[in-house]
């Protein structure tokens, strides 16, 4: 198979393009700016229908790899500026490769999604903006494909790993505050977590049967304070992690909603819910049980890194 894939320099690009040639495929690498190793430079969100219809020509499927910025504080509303980031332009590259006659797809998407489907009482998209959207990209990316191109997608937990300088958005505060003299603090509650590598290789998985799947994945599930203390360890400053009381965490995060909702801001990840986010069990069953901690290692490992952007 030929495969385009966006965002082909970045974390999560860079090993899906890695898996793809070791399995033998043809890549084509996008990404927003020129880099060794990226095919085309080209902005997503700029790009005109027919531009990504001559991209696309002479392939078999496309994935998307590309990443948006939840956690940054915006002027509400923000459900326009995020559709305008994560929703618009994959609606626009699949109804390209439809034309283009792609067989296959993939599109980077969030547990949180896995999550909603399990759990509709918890209200997920109607609470978070950001949740919303990744709902309306899985719904939209399909209808926009149609039924000859299955579009699969793979539901992202914390991702671990690194590719070159490359690293997880929320990796470089981490492992400052695991490598400073702040106490480390964790909730009840966890989180499912995955390699870089396996994400990549369920990608490839997912392009080879022509999948239209909704993919959750998880090689461990860890509590918070599980997943700290490695932290701690891997950024060469193990110590203790203290536990956080749920009722302080929630407090918190209600009064940072009621602080954005006073500037006139929000952000994807609603402040004051985020607690009922950090205090579940985000679990995902069954993991696979691929060992975790040499992904860990890379990600905090002391050196130079830019997060992936």
């Amino acid at each position: 198979m030929r495969i385009l894939v966006v965002g082909g320099s970045g974390l999560i690009g860079a090993h899906v393009v890695q898996v793809l040639r070791e399995r033998g495929h043809g890549v084509t690498s996008l990404a927003r700016t020129a880099a060794p190793g990226v095919d085309h430079a080209v902005d997503l969100g700029a790009a005109t229908p027919d531009e990504l219809r001559a991209l696309l020509d002479g392939h078999d499927g496309v994935v998307h790899a590309g990443r948006s910025e939840e956690e940054r504080s915006r002027p509400r509303p923000i459900h326009p500026a995020l559709r305008g980031e994560m929703v618009e332009p994959i609606v626009r590259l699949f109804t390209a490769a439809r034309a283009a006659g792609l067989t296959r797809g993939v599109v980077m998407g969030s547990y949180y999604t896995h999550f909603h489907r399990l759990h509709p009482e918890w209200r997920l998209p109607e609470r978070h903006v950001y949740i919303r959207c990744r709902v309306e990209q899985a719904a939209e990316a399909r209808a926009a494909a149609g039924p000859a191109l299955p579009v699969a997608v793979v539901e992202l937990p914390f991702v671990f790993g690194r590719a070159g300088d490359r690293l997880p958005n929320w990796a470089p505060p981490l492992a400052r505050w695991a490598r400073g003299r702040a106490p480390m603090l964790a909730p009840p509650g966890g989180t499912a977590a995955v390699s870089v590598r396996s994400v990549a290789e369920t990608t490839a998985d997912a392009l080879e049967r022509g999948s239209g799947e909704d993919l959750p994945v998880a090689d461990e599930n860890l509590a918070w304070r599980d997943m700290l203390a490695r932290i701690a360890a891997a950024a060469g400053h193990p110590r203790p992690v203290r536990r956080l009381p749920g009722g302080l965490l929630r407090a918190a995060t209600r009064l940072g909603g009621a602080l954005q909702s006073l500037t006139g801001k929000e952000s994807g990840i609603n402040a004051s819910y985020a607690a009922g986010l950090l205090l579940a069990e985000l679990f995902v069953d069954p993991p696979s049980g691929r060992e975790l901690d040499t992904a860990i290692r890379e990600t905090f490992m002391e050196r130079n890194v830019t997060p992936d952007l």
